[in-house]
């Protein structure tokens, strides 16, 4: 598997976005379509985050010497998709994929999602520096999208594995709908519960409190790599969005000793740029 890349400015971000089942039942599940993709709005925030990033950037960005080879993965467990050379921003292990997939290799690594892929990586010999979180985190600032002053409702946003048992629910937001839209309908509830990591992501960023319910195909890994990223301990997960409700909780995080950690590590360089987007031009 190598993923899709979207191309920032030249630079090849890579991502995962699978193909859509053909239908709701036990058996078209597992059944694709060929060109059709699932748009699962969490797995789509990496280009995203990246492109506005790189947009914001005083002057004019274009890829530079380091990208000529070299290929960008953040946003999702897809550690396994990388290639010799890649930069990695943020990106974290896929507790579904077996082990022997994360063979040393050569990786420039700049941050990791959370310390049990920094562990992860570290048992098989590569270097890893101590820099944890989740670029999804960035994603209501970089859009713009604030918590709304008077929120109201709960919003109830499922893994995507999860979605045919979530759609009759009130409250209920599809994963699917385009990323901007998920992020305003966070931003303007009381909370949220979610089986979606990054329903939790999000809902950290903007402030509003959540709950986490056990999703029904993914391992704990990945939401205990995020929260122990933050300092925090995974909380105990619910067993259904109706038992969530009575483990809603406040963030709880300090969100700027996140934030500033990833943004100073964030791969100007791919771009030929100093730190904060200055390229050697515009100094």
């Amino acid at each position: 598997m190598k993923g899709q890349a979207a191309r920032v400015a030249g630079v090849p971000v890579v991502h995962w976005n699978a193909r859509a089942s053909v239908g709701s039942g036990p058996v078209l599940r597992r059944v694709r379509w060929p060109h059709r993709r699932a748009n699962n709005f969490g797995d789509l925030l990496g280009p995203l985050v990246v492109r506005a990033l790189v947009e914001s950037a005083p002057g004019e960005v274009g890829a530079g010497p380091a990208a000529a080879s070299a290929r960008l993965l953040t946003v999702g467990s897809i550690l396994h998709l990388a290639q010799p050379g890649d930069v990695i921003w943020g990106t974290g292990v896929n507790g579904k994929v077996p082990e022997w997939s994360y063979r040393p290799r050569e990786l420039d690594l700049r941050a990791v999602r959370g310390p049990r892929t920094a562990a992860a990586l570290r048992e098989r010999g590569l270097d890893v520096p101590d820099v944890f979180g989740d670029p999804g985190v960035l994603a209501p600032a970089l859009l713009g999208i604030e918590r709304a002053s008077a929120p109201h409702g709960v919003v109830l946003l499922p893994n995507l594995h999860d979605e045919n048992r979530w759609r009759d629910l009130p409250g209920y937001m599809s994963p699917r709908r385009p990323v901007a839209e998920v992020i305003a309908a966070v931003a303007g509830a009381e909370a949220v519960i979610a089986s979606s990591l990054h329903g939790i992501v999000i809902a950290d960023a903007l402030g509003v409190p959540s709950a986490v319910v056990r999703p029904r195909a993914e391992p704990p890994f990945k939401y205990q790599d995020y929260y122990e990223g933050t300092g925090r301990e995974a909380p105990a997960f619910a067993a259904d969005p109706d038992a969530a409700r009575a483990a809603i909780a406040e963030p709880n995080l300090d969100l700027a000793a996140i934030t500033a950690p990833l943004l100073a590590a964030f791969p100007w360089d791919l771009w030929g740029a100093a730190a904060g987007g200055h390229t050697d031009s515009a100094r």
